[in-house]
């Protein structure tokens, strides 16, 4: 087995079967293992998707296991010998998935590859990034900060914004909306942190791959195109919290313990998480 893919439900029944429609046809002659962890028991995701696509494989979960155990999971399940992570809003472009496979076959030391990530109308989404630090927590993709100063030191350098994202090239992480990766590295490396529920896992798996000698690269070639709703909608408070746990948790187990910056940042963190909790009920549902 050559390829599996894995991907994650969370009541995303409508993007999901575009995802795997798009996914069937660029898959075709590689003969994938397609495996959906269901995530939202009891809201007839997981029937629809059986019913419509036969060949995807279900493990179902009792309760939201969050992002990072639910992939856990699938790859304890599944044998390929590379492995793609693909969010259920992410459709792959014809040709998409075999310029990854391609980019790893020819670079054995590679354990992540990445494609050039689109919103529907073609624009770019900014995926392949450097490592946040203290100040990447506020002036990060969505932040206000980054929207009223957008050339501030701190977005550029984790946004990587001062590259056209037209050329290859080996980057410090890559989002986890589409990703394919190497079992050997895994094996290696170990699986996503499951202390992340949701959110910072990628960035933190990146880190551990670069670490330990392997290569995380960005391969244009390669496109998908990711269609966001949830920045314009309301979600979960819990989604919001998580979201920041993460932050807090990356920030302690990536850099130097320091008690007063650790509290620093928690803090700034949290008040961030604060705000966007207010924002996020504003929102419509």
């Amino acid at each position: 087995m050559r390829l599996s893919a894995i991907l994650v439900n969370y009541h995303s029944l409508e993007p999901l079967a575009g995802t795997l429609a798009a996914l069937a046809a660029d898959a075709t002659g590689l003969d994938p293992e397609i495996v959906l962890v269901d995530n939202s028991p009891g809201d007839g995701t997981a029937e629809t998707i059986a019913a419509r696509f036969p060949a995807v494989r279900i493990l179902a979960n009792t309760e939201n296991l969050g992002f990072a155990r639910a992939v856990n999971r699938g790859l304890e399940s599944t044998r390929g010998e590379f492995v793609l992570l693909l969010n259920p809003d992410c459709e792959p472009r014809p040709g998409a998935l075999g310029a990854l496979l391609d980019h790893m076959t020819t670079h054995p030391r590679c354990a992540l590859a990445g494609p050039r990530i689109e919103y529907p109308d073609g624009r770019l989404q900014l995926s392949a990034r450097g490592y946040p630090g203290p100040m990447s927590f506020l002036f990060n993709r969505y932040s206000l900060l980054t929207r009223v100063f957008p050339g501030n030191p701190w977005s550029r350098r984790y946004l990587l914004s001062d590259w056209d994202h037209a050329t290859m090239r080996d980057v410090e992480w890559l989002s986890g909306a589409c990703l394919v990766a190497r079992r050997a590295a895994i094996d290696e490396v170990g699986p996503l942190d499951p202390a992340f529920f949701m959110f910072n896992e990628d960035v933190d798996w990146s880190r551990r791959m670069n670490e330990a000698g392997w290569r995380v690269t960005y391969v244009p070639a390669a496109r998908v195109v990711h269609r966001v709703g949830a920045s314009r909608r309301r979600v979960a408070p819990r989604v919001v919290l998580e979201r920041h746990r993460g932050m807090i948790h990356y920030y302690r187990k990536h850099h130097r313990p320091n008690p007063l910056m650790t509290a620093l940042v928690s803090a700034l963190v949290m008040t961030r998480a604060g705000v966007m909790l207010i924002e996020n009920q504003l929102r419509p549902r």
